[in-house]
């Protein structure tokens, strides 16, 4: 499964179905610090790329959570939405925020890959 981040410190992973998972990066995680609060978008949106779709409340922040690409929302973790602290312990696993259809796959592959988030990220 291919893992792609974007600008705004989101992560993706593609599914074999063509779906997407998205959540925070752990450098966003990072940032934010605690996070004690998430408003998870609306099962069956369809969102435009840029569009935000949800929010991340810490101790420090609040922090709008965007669409990274063009998609409909098909499902949203409830257990984050039970437990923000999943956020925390594991930003880039069970604390995911939802999942996307890919509407065009050109604009997930158009995102950065591990090493050049690496790089984007140790100057954010």
């Amino acid at each position: 499964m291919t893992i792609k981040y974007t600008p705004d410190h989101e992560w993706l992973q593609l599914e074999d179905n063509g779906n997407a998972v998205v959540g925070i990066t752990v450098h966003a995680q990072d940032a934010l610090g605690d996070v004690v609060f998430v408003d998870l978008p609306e099962v069956g949106k369809t969102y435009a790329k840029g569009d935000v779709a949800g929010v991340v409340e810490s101790v420090k922040a609040a922090a709008d959570v965007y669409m990274p690409l063009d998609g409909t929302v098909t499902e949203v973790n409830e257990e984050l939405r039970a437990d923000p602290s999943l956020a925390n312990s594991a930003p880039e696993g069970k604390g995911w925020f939802f999942k996307i259809t890919v509407a065009d796959r050109a604009q997930f592959d158009a995102l950065m890959d591990g090493p050049d988030y690496t790089t984007f990220s140790a100057s954010a």
